[in-house]
């Protein structure tokens, strides 16, 4: 019997497209003989449309040029599944579905209000759930829980938007307490969009006029010397840690631009790294997975500093999947090929 897998692209999010080349490489590499699968695109205004042409359509982004019939996850208890609305005739049917695939970055899509939305259709799903995947895309709330749990975060406040908020007694605060340079960064975002450096009043005021574009929460953070890890982990219970990759950049900071067409960047996977800070990388990938609540998959991204402590920078519950991502990159190291991966995506969501 084949596994009825339903995939969702797209999505209400700054992170649309990535989540356009996610989908279209899994879709590329789900087998077929194991999988029956369903294509869900959600337009960027919210719609969610039934897609059954060709993936390079999801590539390019014309897949919702063409007539789609809208559907709908039932909440009812009579079925799991789609309901798809036949628009020319009024009629309705219905697609049984037993585990969903949600291909979604950023806002709408790890923040848990997708996860919320499965939960109650009542469908197992690969990745967090909506407590988890809520506290990890709020990077105050991901500061707060790591904290408590022993885990080495930067030094930072939190600051929320409101007409009585004042920018300059927020400035020294900052500055008392992170000083120079240091890190704006919308609380709830993904792909680094709308972070900025900060060198001095001026960029402050920028940066937080940019990071509340984004979310009407914000974290100041302390800058930390050094560069970027991550590790991949795959699992439930019984945890599978990926290969530590590094990020050698030349900008200020691994930002939107350069994630996506790395011209002034290279990912080493490996890391460059000793063996022994490989291991404590991969020991804190753990702890950080274990401590956010967090199931079926998530990027761990940590600071190595010049004298070799590690910080925890952020955890990714649907890190980017394309063939070239670093999550399959750090798994494809280990021998965990990339429809493997998928394989064992959906069976941690069906346990």
């Amino acid at each position: 019997m084949k596994t009825k897998l339903a995939i969702l692209f797209g999505g209400k999010s700054d992170e649309y497209s990535v989540s356009l080349h996610s989908a279209a490489a899994i879709i590329k590499n789900v087998p077929e003989e194991m999988f029956d699968v369903t294509l869900v695109g959600i337009t960027q205004d919210g719609k969610w449309l039934l897609y059954e042409g060709s993936v390079d359509n999801v590539n390019d982004d014309t897949w919702h040029k063409e007539n789609l019939s809208p559907v709908f996850l039932n909440m009812g208890n009579d079925f799991k599944g789609l309901v798809k609305l036949n628009l020319g005739n009024n009629t309705f049917e219905k697609i049984e579905i037993d585990c969903i695939f949600p291909v979604l970055h950023g806002r709408n899509g790890e923040d848990g209000t997708i996860q919320g939305l499965c939960q109650m259709s009542g469908i197992p799903f690969v990745g967090c759930d909506m407590t988890s995947s809520a506290v990890c895309m709020d990077k105050e709330f991901t500061h707060v829980i790591c904290e408590n749990s022993g885990i080495k975060t930067a030094p930072y406040i939190a600051a929320v938007n409101s007409n009585k908020l004042n920018v300059k007694k927020l400035y020294e605060q900052a500055y008392e307490k992170l000083s120079l340079p240091m890190f704006i960064k919308p609380a709830n975002n993904g792909s680094s969009i709308g972070i900025s450096k900060v060198r001095n009043y001026d960029e402050f005021e920028k940066g937080l006029i940019e990071a509340f574009q984004y979310d009407n929460k914000v974290v100041i953070e302390k800058m930390i010397e050094g560069f970027e890890i991550g590790c991949a982990v795959l699992g439930n219970e019984e945890l599978i840690i990926g290969e530590v990759d590094e990020i050698d950049t030349k900008n200020d900071f691994f930002d939107y631009v350069e994630k996506y067409s790395q011209h002034n960047s290279k990912i080493y996977c490996p890391a460059r790294i000793s063996d022994e800070l490989k291991a404590e990388a991969k020991q804190i990938a753990e702890k950080t997975y274990r401590a956010l609540g967090c199931k079926g998959l998530s990027r761990v991204d940590m600071f190595v500093t010049p004298d070799n402590k590690i910080f925890l920078n952020e955890i990714n519950t649907i890190p980017g999947l394309t063939d070239l991502s670093r999550y399959p990159s750090m798994l494809k190291k280990i021998g965990i090929e990339y429809s493997d991966l998928i394989v064992k995506l959906v069976e941690l969501a069906m346990e």
